[in-house]
């Protein structure tokens, strides 16, 4: 048995399918051994010729590891991106062309394992290969391969005809070489095919003299060896479906391979008040559409519910059908934690706690759709409470908040007979925005602010926005709603009070929600 060991520095594994283009965003996994195996040949060539000057001692190692597909121990892992903007020029102009970096981020060692025995010098030559193998994939891909003798444990294996594939598997292609054999019988095969068609293209050709004569038939390499030499961009123009020497071999890899490895699970008997989801998209949705992304996954949650009531942390109405009181029921906050306005995160807070069917809801909410025909994708961080995500920035205390989203006041401006304004006590204006959200932190059990500002932009990382770029109304939706305009504002209070502070129309839909500026807690 021959056991080897890849470690990624950057925990990141970049490769592209064949056939596929890197804005696809598809990265193989596991690895292709026809990927690895050229990488053994590339660096005899580029920096142990000299120390190994036998090629056939190469070509008998690369014909071993061909001969069989190799198992694979699969770490957990996730998927990811990234994406920018590389400069170009196109028509004697300036352009910027989208690039999409996809990768899969690795928590521990790739292992694989063929059945095969080498000789000592086979096995001499592969640990000088595997020690001057710098990155496995793509450049970004720092790696570090190493001979392997550590317990093998498989989770990836090729499907053969006499295996069944089981609930927990899913299948996948990978680009695998062919055996020396079954490469010297496909190249009989492909030169006797070629061989036919030319004869069949001139018989037509006499026909047809006026047209164009196409390039010359595809030439195949003597054997793998060669095969493995050559260049994929000279390939892919000459035509090649596939590289010479090259099949795609089914594998059976886990179904959640690519589940997250942090995921927080919850304790039996500890209903959490907190989930928090990543998102992810071709086009990240702005935060300017916090309501109506909310407003989605709300309805997602309900539909899990057709065949019995749903619960009332999501609907907010007791069994009556009146509405909850104390802000008990279920709140939706996004959250834009990039560098500009584009939602990063989504939080849900319950008060009342999520129960045993409400996590199952929430745990089948994959995506919703999104505008343009950019689909939402949610990916579940785990379950807990206002302690669980340390990033999660609306559940921190602090005495300074300000908006994120901006604020829409549920109470209509008091005015007397004469025109002038209504006044309580402490001279607030009865009605305006500053007096309904005072109202309505007091009613929260918050302590009074000592302090409140109305803020010309609501700050997103580097970038301002005006409140009326905010979506502020739910088009299918009920709620106490005042004729003033959203605004944004800076709450000052006299001690750190805790988050999460979402007041006034739309709250439980993340519109009203403050961040602190001077985090007390992390």
């Amino acid at each position: 048995m021959l056991n080897l060991k890849i470690n990624f520095a950057t925990g990141r594994f970049h490769a592209t399918p064949w056939g596929h283009h890197v804005n696809e965003g598809a990265v193989e996994w596991p690895p292709s051994p026809w990927r690895l195996l050229r990488a053994f040949v590339a660096v005899w060539h580029l920096k142990l010729r000299d120390e190994f000057p036998d090629e056939i001692i190469l070509a008998h190692l690369i014909d071993k590891l061909a001969q069989f597909p190799p198992l694979f121990q699969l770490p957990p892992a996730t998927t990811s991106h990234t994406r920018h903007y590389v400069p170009g020029q196109r028509r004697k102009k300036e352009s910027r062309r989208k690039i999409f970096d996809a990768f899969i981020h690795v928590d521990g060692p790739l292992r694989l394992c063929w059945n095969v025995e080498l000789s000592d010098t086979e096995r001499t030559l592969l640990s000088c290969l595997c020690e001057n193998v710098v990155y496995f994939g793509r450049g970004e891909a720092v790696a570090e391969i190493r001979l392997d003798v550590s317990d093998f444990k498989p989770n990836a294996r090729p499907l053969t005809d006499a295996d069944s594939l089981s609930e927990n598997a899913e299948l996948v292609k990978v680009l695998c070489p062919m055996s020396a054999g079954g490469y010297q019988t496909w190249r009989e095969r492909f030169e006797n095919e070629q061989k036919q068609a030319k004869e069949t293209k001139e018989r037509k050709m006499e026909k047809r003299t006026k047209k164009k004569k196409s390039g010359g038939a595809l030439l195949p390499p003597d054997d793998l060896f060669e095969a493995l030499h050559a260049d994929t961009g000279d390939l892919q123009k000459q035509g090649w479906p596939l590289p010479p020497g090259a099949c795609f071999v089914d594998y059976t890899r886990p179904r959640n391979c690519f589940a997250s490895p942090h995921f927080n699970p919850i304790q039996s008997g500890k209903d959490p008040t907190v989930t928090r989801f990543a998102v992810h998209s071709a086009v990240l949705p702005r935060i300017t559409r916090t309501i109506s992304l909310a407003d989605r996954i709300h309805a997602a949650l309900l539909s899990r519910f057709k065949e019995s009531p749903p619960p009332q942390v999501f609907t907010g109405r007791d069994a009556n059908g009146g509405p909850l009181r104390g802000h008990q029921h279920c709140q939706i906050f996004c959250e834009a934690n990039g560098a500009n306005n584009r939602i990063t995160h989504i939080t849900l807070f319950a008060k009342m706690k999520f129960g045993q069917k409400e996590r199952r809801a929430i745990e089948s909410i994959h995506k919703v759709w999104g505008h343009g025909g950019h689909d939402v994708h949610l990916v579940l961080l785990g379950f807990g409470d206002a302690n669980t995500f340390p990033d999660c920035q609306p559940l921190r205390n602090g005495t300074i908040w300000e908006s994120l989203t901006p604020f829409v006041a549920t109470r209509h401006p008091k005015k007397r007979r004469n025109g002038r304004w209504k006044l309580d006590e402490e001279g607030w204006h009865i009605g305006s925005p500053e007096h309904d959200l005072r109202r309505l932190l007091t009613q929260q059990g918050l302590p009074a602010p000592e302090k409140i500002e109305q803020l010309k932009f609501v700050k997103i990382g580097q970038q301002k926005l005006r409140s009326l770029q905010f979506q502020t109304l739910r088009k299918n939706g009920d709620g106490r709603r005042s004729i003033h305009s959203p605004v944004g504002f800076r709450i000052t209070f006299s001690q750190p009070v805790d988050g999460p502070i979402a007041v006034g129309y739309g709250a439980h839909y993340g519109l009203g929600l403050f961040l602190p500026l001077d985090k007390t807690k992390s």
